[in-house]
């Protein structure tokens, strides 16, 4: 009798607990992805994006998480199928969505935003809407921008042959950059020669000498261990804002009443700040590994650094006059810094006295 009671128990909670999973089903699912992997800041921040969405939307809206190429495989076919529906959330680079939204290389653009909280404060603010505005409309109002965070940190220019303190000594250097004209352009304006290679290929270049140098974050240097390939001097000119665009079905995100489009939003700006936090984090190790393997870490001065600027202008005329809405997205980006910058130097004011 007892054994009987027992399994008549059982079956009771095991019923009861598929009444109650079936009353908690989701009323939305999104399905997110990455092209990338759990080492990622762009995993960081789905994780965050992930609970918060989940918890504060009571279990309404579940999201689903594809890390690396399960559902598409790079940045054309991602956004397509954002477009079209059967991905909900992707997050591309500048140069991943660049084909589509062109005027996106603008973060691109070198030494216009000068450390992490002014870069913050501008991809927190108006200027994020207005890519926003310009990619539904590009779109025919099916891609939705939802917010910009950050994916490694900062591009610095690292090489195989000599400290890089002035832009003089860039002269001759042969620079890896993608098959794109904005950053060949911007190593041709400092003296360099632009040298397209794909990321795959580019350890054994360092080691052939195809390559002498590359653009980069540190965690993706020390990630890829470029510094056994004779990569040993970096000089954090900090030149762009690795951006991370997260895009959203403009459908899918409509599709839910405006109480859980609040929770996404509120879950995109919590994805925002995870992938702000994350990769400073990372680059602390990453760059004590490098010093520790007799790497040459070097700091421009700030006339330096303005040598820097002052050498690579040229590519901002060059961006307006050749990129579609470029004109556009400069002036969005440097209005936007303008007034961050404003902001930042009053607050530091106060917290000062």
């Amino acid at each position: 009798m007892l054994k009987k009671a027992l399994k008549t128990v059982a079956v009771a909670a095991l019923m009861a607990g598929s009444a109650a999973t079936s009353a908690l089903a989701a009323d939305y699912t999104i399905r997110a992805t990455a092209n990338s992997n759990e080492n990622d800041e762009d995993y960081d921040g789905l994780v965050v994006f992930k609970n918060y969405v989940e918890a504060a939307s009571n279990g309404a809206i579940e999201v689903e998480l594809f890390i690396g190429t399960q559902l598409c495989s790079n940045g054309a076919e991602c956004l397509q199928g954002v477009a079209d529906g059967s991905i909900d959330v992707y997050i591309s680079t500048s140069g991943g969505a660049a084909g589509l939204f062109p005027y996106v290389q603008v973060l691109d653009l070198p030494y216009l935003m000068a450390n992490d909280r002014v870069a913050e404060h501008v991809l927190s603010g108006d200027f994020t809407r207005t890519i926003r505005d310009m990619a539904l409309e590009d779109s025919g109002d099916t891609i939705r921008l939802m917010t910009i965070g950050n994916t490694g940190g900062w591009r610095n220019f690292a090489n195989t042959k000599r400290r890089v303190a002035e832009p003089s000594d860039m002269e001759g250097l042969k620079i890896r950059t993608v098959v794109a004209d904005l950053p060949q352009e911007l190593v041709k304006a400092l003296g360099a020669s632009p040298t397209p290679i794909p990321w795959p290929e580019l350890f054994t270049s360092f080691q052939t000498g195809v390559v002498e140098g590359s653009k980069n974050g540190i965690t993706d240097i020390m990630g890829m261990k470029f510094p056994d390939a004779g990569l040993q001097y970096i000089t954090l000119d900090g030149h762009a804002y690795m951006g991370a665009l997260w895009w959203m079905s403009n459908e899918s995100f409509l599709a839910m009443p405006e109480d859980m489009r609040r929770v996404v939003v509120d879950g995109f700006y919590a994805l925002q700040q995870a992938t702000f936090a994350s990769p400073k984090r990372k680059s602390i190790a990453a760059y004590e590994e490098f010093i520790a393997g007799g790497g040459d870490l070097y700091v421009p001065s700030p006339e330096q650094k303005a040598a820097f600027k002052e050498a690579a202008s040229p590519v901002y005329d060059w961006f307006k006059a050749n990129v579609t809405k470029g004109e556009e997205a400069f002036a969005a980006l440097t209005d936007a810094v303008a007034v961050a910058e404003e902001e930042i130097d009053a607050a530091r004011a106060k917290d000062l006295q």
